[in-house]
């Protein structure tokens, strides 16, 4: 058993510091150190469902551009499931073909992350057993952030499965829940979800504390 230490102090924050890049998407910083790189695609050529590419940038408080933040997503499956052994929907297949999970980083000239996925389906929540809107959860690290932030997308043509989501519903004001909604459009026969992020200042986007 280890003893309490009520004397000891908490130890400083320590942000992912100017060379996340280079540790965790290296690709993106120039090098190549890894035998397979990490990406943003998450699908393959036998992927079920239909495909999205979702884009956006993200904000400081004055309402520039962050060049350097590394970005991760993890979403279910077309068919609302998980790839991991945690999801215990097995009424819902496993697609071997989608990975689920992605990392990226924004550009350094333009801002902008981007991943190549599908559209997940609707999840059964743990707690209460309700259904969620359809999501992609998203965390996201950079210096001068102390703790990754994590956020969740929505899609705006998902306005009554959104009405119902039970995390949805908790944000007040009513508002705030706009910051998690994702804009779709279509260019040149491609569907593209456009999710900005917001750190600070005006709209600033809805964060979870997990």
């Amino acid at each position: 058993m280890i003893p309490s230490l009520p004397h000891l102090k908490e130890s400083p924050s320590q942000t992912a510091g100017p060379y996340v890049h280079i540790g965790l998407i290296p690709h993106q910083a120039g090098f190549d150190i890894f035998a397979k790189n990490f990406s943003n695609v998450l699908v393959g050529p036998d992927t079920v469902g239909e495909r999205i590419r979702i884009e956006g940038r993200i904000l400081d408080g004055s309402g520039a551009p962050a060049r350097d933040i590394l970005v991760e997503i993890w979403q279910a499956n077309a068919a609302g499931r998980y790839n991991h052994p945690a999801d215990r929907q097995e009424d819902k297949p496993i697609d071997p073909s989608f990975r689920g999970w992605g990392r990226t980083g924004t550009d350094f000239e333009t801002g902008l992350y981007t991943f190549e996925t599908v559209k997940p389906g609707s999840v059964i929540g743990r707690k209460g057993h309700r259904p969620m809107a359809p999501h992609v959860n998203i965390w996201l690290a950079a210096r001068g952030i102390n703790i990754g932030l994590s956020t969740r997308l929505y899609f705006s043509d998902e306005a009554e499965a959104n009405a119902q989501d039970p995390v949805l519903n908790i944000i007040e004001p009513r508002e705030r829940r706009e910051t998690l909604i994702a804009r779709r459009e279509e260019r040149r026969g491609e569907v593209v979800y456009v999710f900005d992020i917001r750190l600070q200042g005006d709209r600033e986007t809805v964060f979870f504390d997990i």
